[in-house]
């Protein structure tokens, strides 16, 4: 008699939304989408587990956890990562990321996937037989998908994470140009004990 294939729940906050699936191989149990521009880290959980309930599972049966880890929204993507990670550790349960390029590409049966930044930049990776060839590289593309339009298959990051459960690492955020944001030059003042 075949084992039942992992239940798994996958999540997206890297856009202004909150999404998720509860997928259990062909059999997709539960997706949930909530528009949001502010609010995900507040929400997913909620969120997570009234879709658990509705689909009469409890985190215990959960076989793995994944996170699409962006492109997108800075803080949208580390909720989703922290999240995963978070979530993984608690249950004792593998966590796998899966970038937006590879669901979108797996989605469309795509051997290319470009996505605009919001500066205007184009982003693109190859992939073929669904595995990236190296990492997103700005590049050309006449029909580039805007990133700040991304709406990522959370069924298709539980199918993808499946086939990588116990084998991939821990998910990390994909960002495709280093944080805006740099630390003071100045050494941090020091802190004297009263004591």
């Amino acid at each position: 008699m075949a084992s039942e294939p992992p239940l798994i729940l996958a999540f997206d906050t890297s856009a202004a939304r909150c999404a998720a699936a509860l997928v259990s191989g062909d059999r997709v149990l539960a997706i949930r989408q909530e528009a949001m521009d502010r609010g995900q880290a507040e929400r997913l959980l909620p969120m997570l587990e009234e879709m658990l309930a509705d689909a009469g599972a409890e985190w215990a049966d959960l076989g793995g956890i994944a996170a699409c880890t962006g492109p997108g929204n800075f803080t949208g993507v580390r909720i989703a990562v922290a999240a995963a990670r978070g979530l993984a550790l608690a249950l004792g349960v593998p966590a796998v990321g899966v970038t937006a390029f590879e669901a979108l590409a797996a989605a469309a049966g795509r051997s290319r996937v470009a996505i605009e930044d919001r500066r205007g930049t184009v982003f693109v990776q190859g992939f073929a037989d669904g595995a990236p060839l190296g990492e997103p590289q700005p590049g050309d593309d006449p029909d580039p998908l805007p990133e700040a339009a991304l709406r990522v298959d959370c069924v298709r990051v539980a199918r993808i994470a499946a086939a990588r459960l116990g084998s991939a690492p821990p998910p990390a955020p994909l960002y495709l140009r280093p944080a805006d944001a740099m630390p003071p030059p100045e050494a941090p003042p020091m802190i004297l004990d009263d004591a």
